[in-house]
C-alpha cells in the first residue's frame, strides 16, 4: 500500500500539535491524550515514510525537512476539509459559519469590530473569533491555519503568506492636543529629545522602525513607559502630556474625538510599514470567509480613499 494511502487523521492530527507546540508533553496536554499514543503515532508515521519527522533537542523537538513538508500537506489537508463542510453548509446560503480572524491590537480596538459589525446586518448567522498578538504571531496564525484571515502591520514579507490587500502605515507622533507640539505641521525625531517619551514593546513593528531609524541618526531615548498595550499608550500621553507613536488606524478614534493629535514624522525610514491582508498561500477559502474578505477589502479602501479626500 501507498505511503499516501496510510496517513491517517489522528496521527497527523498529533504530529501538528507536536509539531505546534515542540514538545509530546505539551501536546499531551492540549490533546488530552497519553504521551505514549501520541509518541506511538509519531513512530509510525516515521515509520511509513522512512524518514525522520522530528530532530530530538535538549529543549524540545524541532521538524526536520521532511517534517516541515509534511505539516505544510497536513495543514493544508484539514484545512480544506474545513472548507469543503463550510461550503456544503453555504449551499442554502450564508446562514451560518465561523470565522477566525488574527490581528495586531490597533484593528481590534475600533476597526475590526465596526467592520464585523456591519456585515452581521446582512450575514447574521457568521460567528467570528478575534485573536490578538503581535504583528509577526498573526502571520504565524494564519501561516499555520490557525486563522482564516490575518490583518497585521509589516516592515518585511512573511513566509507562506498570501498578501491580499496592502497599503502603507506610516508612523506618526501622537501626542494630547495642549501639548507645545500639537501645532506642528511635521515634526523630526530629534526636535522629541526634550519631551518625555512613551513607546512600545520592541516586539512591535512602531518600535521595531523607531529603534532602526533612531540607530540611523544616532539619537538616544530613554522612554519614562513602555507598554504592549496602545490603550496605556494612549491615556498615558493625555494625562501626562508626554508623547508617543502610532498609526493613523490605532489612534484614530482619539484623533476622532480630539483627545490626541497626530503629527507626521518627516525623518526617512518612519514610512516603511504597511498594513496587511493575509491568507494562507494556496488555500482556497471557504466561501463565508470569502464574502467577509472581499467585504473587509472594500471596507479598507473606501476608509483610505475618504481619509485621503478629507481636507
Amino acid at each position: 500500500m501507498k505511503a499516501s494511502l496510510r496517513l491517517q487523521d489522528t496521527a497527523l492530527r498529533y504530529f501538528l500539535e507536536v509539531a505546534r507546540h515542540g514538545s509530546i508533553s505539551e501536546a499531551s496536554v492540549h490533546l488530552n491524550v497519553a504521551p505514549s499514543a501520541i509518541s506511538r503515532q509519531i513512530n509510525n508515521l516515521e515509520d511509513i515514510l522512512g524518514t525522520t519527522l522530528f530532530e530530538r533537542r535538549p529543549r524540545g523537538m524541532e521538524l526536520s525537512t521532511a517534517g516541515e513538508m509534511l505539516a505544510v500537506y497536513a495543514r493544508k489537508n484539514a484545512l480544506e476539509s474545513d472548507r469543503v463542510v463550510a461550503d456544503i453548509e453555504a449551499l442554502a446560503g450564508l446562514h451560518k459559519g465561523r470565522i477566525k480572524l488574527a490581528c495586531s491590537e490597533g484593528f481590534a480596538m475600533d476597526f475590526l469590530p465596526r467592520i464585523i459589525a456591519n456585515f452581521r446586518k446582512e450575514y447574521s448567522g457568521i460567528h467570528f473569533h478575534i485573536h490578538v498578538s503581535t504583528p509577526g504571531e498573526v502571520s504565524e496564525r494564519v501561516g499555520h491555519g490557525d486563522a482564516d484571515i490575518g490583518i497585521t502591520l509589516t516592515i518585511a514579507p512573511a513566509k507562506d503568506i498570501h498578501v491580499v490587500y496592502r497599503q502603507p502605515s506610516p508612523i506618526m507622533l501622537l501626542v494630547h492636543p495642549n501639548h507645545p507640539l500639537a501645532q506642528k505641521k511635521s515634526i523630526t525625531l530629534s526636535q522629541l529629545q526634550p519631551y518625555p517619551v512613551a513607546l512600545a514593546e520592541p516586539n512591535t513593528t512602531v518600535r521595531q522602525v523607531f529603534d532602526i531609524c533612531c540607530s540611523n541618526l544616532n539619537l538616544l531615548f530613554d522612554p519614562v513607559l513602555e507598554s504592549n498595550n496602545i490603550a496605556a499608550l494612549n491615556h498615558f500621553a493625555q494625562f501626562e502630556g508626554a508623547v508617543h507613536f502610532g498609526g493613523e488606524i490605532s489612534g484614530r478614534h482619539q484623533i476622532a474625538n480630539q483627545n490626541l493629535v497626530a503629527i507626521p514624522i518627516r525623518d526617512r525610514g518612519m514610512n516603511i510599514r504597511n498594513i496587511e491582508v493575509q491568507t494562507l498561500s494556496g488555500r482556497t477559502l471557504p466561501a463565508a470567509v470569502k464574502v467577509f474578505l472581499d467585504f473587509l477589502v472594500e471596507k479598507m479602501k473606501s476608509e483610505v480613499d475618504l481619509k485621503n479626500t478629507t481636507p
